[in-house]
């Protein structure tokens, strides 16, 4: 009980020391925030909190305040598909690192896959196979979706309305990432040696996006049976 109310301390401390923003914090409602991000199975997004909160709770500058506390510390909050989640600071990850056998492992196809539409996204089969430069069987799609990694997010307007394919919020998570926006860039691909140093004339790195196109039409559903094909019988289009 002791080592709770030491936390309790020294977070307050570290609010009466901050900025004027932070020394506005009610301390009761930042204990709560606190609590429901640490008991919470999944990330949370500010609608999910407020609801747990008291009526007039300032949950922007609640989640602003815990990220500026936790920074510093071995664990920090994160936003993660623009919702927020307690995880490990990131240069103590190999603290937690556990040597095991991999159940399943992707394979080559459906790595490239899953990058082409995370980058190229809303992007059809037909785009994916130009970018490839191959055929894709269609089990390769089956997968990502079984992962819950990508979805169907919409129809293009073109003759047949193929189907679109997106990344979803379960691969933001698993990536860390806030949004596709956040994907890594030119410079990170370089750094990391996915790209050469000198990348070929006229090589960029695509901006995804999480919003419908100009082309694209959201997908009801109505059709399932396209998930695996996706095209559509083109007497219904």
């Amino acid at each position: 009980m002791s080592s709770v109310a030491t936390m309790i301390a020294k977070i307050e401390d570290q609010m009466d020391a901050g900025t004027d923003e932070n020394t506005e914090t009610n301390p009761e409602h930042l204990r709560m925030v606190e609590a429901l991000l640490f008991a919470a199975s999944e990330p949370l997004d500010e609608k999910a909190l407020s609801t747990s909160l008291p009526e007039g709770a300032d949950v922007p500058g609640l989640l602003q305040a815990l990220e500026a506390i936790y920074e510093p510390r071995g664990v920090n909050l994160c936003c993660v598909a623009g919702k927020y989640q307690f995880r490990t600071a990131s240069d103590l990850a190999f603290l937690l690192r556990k040597e095991q056998p991999e159940q399943k492992r992707l394979s080559k196809a459906a790595i490239e896959t899953l990058s082409i539409i995370s980058y190229h996204q809303p992007v059809t089969r037909a785009e994916i196979e130009d970018i490839r430069g191959v055929a894709m069987s269609k089990g390769t799609i089956d997968i990502l979706m079984e992962i819950g990694w990508i979805k169907i997010r919409g129809r293009k307007r073109t003759p047949g309305r193929p189907v679109t394919y997106g990344t979803t919020e379960a691969f933001l998570v698993q990536f860390g990432l806030e949004s596709v926006a956040h994907l890594p860039g030119l410079d990170e691909l370089k750094a990391a040696g996915f790209l050469e140093a000198i990348p070929p004339s006229g090589f960029d790195v695509p901006n995804p996006s999480g919003e419908l196109a100009p082309d694209e039409d959201p997908y009801t559903g109505e059709e399932p049976e396209d998930m695996a094909t996706g095209s559509v019988n083109l007497d219904e289009a």
